[in-house]
């Protein structure tokens, strides 16, 4: 039988036989001529698989997982700008809504709160930090004293602090960790506050261990300063993580808006509100703690629209998938998912203490912490390997698990972490859990050669 070819084409009708194919990508200049789009997206796709799989990723905090119906809403929104508000009022009316919804999370009344959506949670504790330099100065300069010289206390902080107190000029007091304390204490900030703090910040959730600071304990602290000294100063808390953990796993923890030194919280939407990366949230508990001046009013994209931000034009998409998790999780499912995160952190402690070489720093805990597991080795270990050979092994696997040492007096301290996110399986942390149990048999078995540094990024996610 003879084949029948077909006639018309003038290409072969393969992509990778096209003519935009049979050539490397240009890497530096522009092409003369257009492609093809669908060879054009199959090349770069290609390209794309030489980067991890994200949900190997345990470094991230930030949401690597999602249900096809965020999928769906961020295609409907790919067109939508964020900051146009008089053109796309439903997108705008949904985001106040959520603000709305997580002020009342917080414990604020939403007739007394205001906030707004953010590209993450180091735009919105810049704007959270803004806040309280200006009411700061304000009342400075209503006492008739200089403003020159503020300066803002916090625990060990994740670097967008350390951006804030640099691009404002504001001397950072960054409380060390020390011996096994991790996180600051109410006597360590009260050391450093004085008539030209603007504000002190407490994390919930720090970046290196997990662990939440002592919101209520510092607050008791300041009050007490406050009757003592006259030094009324006020409370951002960055719950980048702990926003969206707390209020479901430890509702009784006083953290939040019920204190009243509390002004302001921000928050990741990326990472524990479970949308896709490019959200953030703050909020003040009352108008009155966010200066006017900092509000501007803009009429060119077609209506008068009040606007406090650092970004001007950001997408609606996730803004919007926001609320899908809101109505589509409720406080039931929020807390199913959180909490299931907690417990299967917990299966992968005990996995991690079954190899009897480890020392926790943090192990998922809801009321002191988020879904995550710090360790490092043991003084008496005796393994001829560190962490960093171990994660380095690891990646071999695809594993993303990062060793790093602490900051400032802690820095001979090397420990090792994973974040435990939505769509960390039990099965997957077994997997995880024996494929580490290999690499310590192998690293055993050939001993390597020096000690390594670490190479790879420490991954924050704001």
């Amino acid at each position: 039988m003879a084949l029948h070819i077909m006639q018309g084409s003038s290409e072969n009708d393969d992509l990778f036989e096209k003519t935009s194919a049979r050539k490397p990508l240009h890497k530096y200049s522009l092409p003369k001529q257009e492609s093809d789009s669908k060879t054009m997206y199959r090349l770069i796709k290609d390209e794309l698989m030489l980067d991890g799989n994200s949900r190997q990723n345990l470094a991230t905090f930030c949401q690597t997982y999602a249900e096809e119906e965020i999928h769906q809403l961020m295609d409907d929104c790919i067109d939508k700008n964020m900051i146009d508000k008089d053109e796309y009022p439903q997108t705008a009316e949904i985001e106040s809504r959520c603000v709305n919804i997580i002020a009342n999370l917080w414990h604020a009344k939403p007739s007394e709160a205001t906030g707004t959506s953010t590209t993450g949670s180091s735009e919105a504790c810049m704007l959270g930090g803004m806040a309280m330099k200006w009411r700061w100065r304000k009342a400075m300069q209503a006492k008739g004293k200089p403003t020159d010289k503020p300066n803002l206390v916090c625990g060990p902080v994740q670097v967008c602090w350390h951006k804030f107190a640099r691009y404002w000029d504001i001397e950072l007091r960054e409380i060390p960790m020390e011996g096994s304390r991790y996180v600051s204490s109410p006597e360590e900030v009260i050391s450093r506050c004085d008539e030209n703090t603007i504000g002190v910040v407490l994390t919930l959730g720090i970046t290196f261990t997990g662990q939440y600071e002592p919101v209520k304990a510092v607050s008791d602290a300041l009050d007490k300063l406050n009757k003592e000294k006259n030094l009324d100063i006020s409370i951002h808390v960055d719950g980048a993580s702990g926003g969206f953990l707390a209020p479901f796993c430890a509702p009784d923890l006083l953290w939040d808006f019920r204190l009243p030194r509390v002004k302001s919280i921000s928050t990741s939407g990326h990472k524990f509100g479970l949308v896709p990366l490019g959200c953030g949230w703050v909020v003040w508990g009352n108008k009155k703690d966010l200066p006017e001046e900092l509000i501007f009013n803009v009429n060119y994209l077609g209506g008068n629209m009040p606007t406090f931000a650092i970004n001007f034009s950001r997408p609606g998409g996730q803004i919007v998938c926001q609320y899908y998790n809101l109505l589509r999780l409720g406080r039931e499912g929020y807390y199913k998912v959180q909490q299931g995160c907690y417990d299967v952190g917990n299966f992968f402690a005990e996995g991690i203490k079954k190899l009897g070489i480890f020392e926790f720093l943090y192990r998922s805990d809801p009321h002191t912490g988020i879904p995550a597991v710090t360790w490092k080795l043991k003084d008496d270990a005796n393994v001829p390997f560190d962490l960093y050979h171990l994660s380095d092994l690891l990646r071999e696997r695809g594993w993303l698990l990062p060793a790093y040492t602490l900051p400032e007096k802690c820095q001979k301290v090397v420990v090792q972490r994973v974040l435990i996110r939505h769509g960390c399986s039990f099965d997957l942390m077994e997997l995880l859990l024996s494929d580490i149990s290999r690499a310590i048999e192998k690293l055993k078995s050939y001993p390597p050669a020096k000690n390594l540094t670490p190479t790879g990024s420490f991954n924050h996610g704001r």
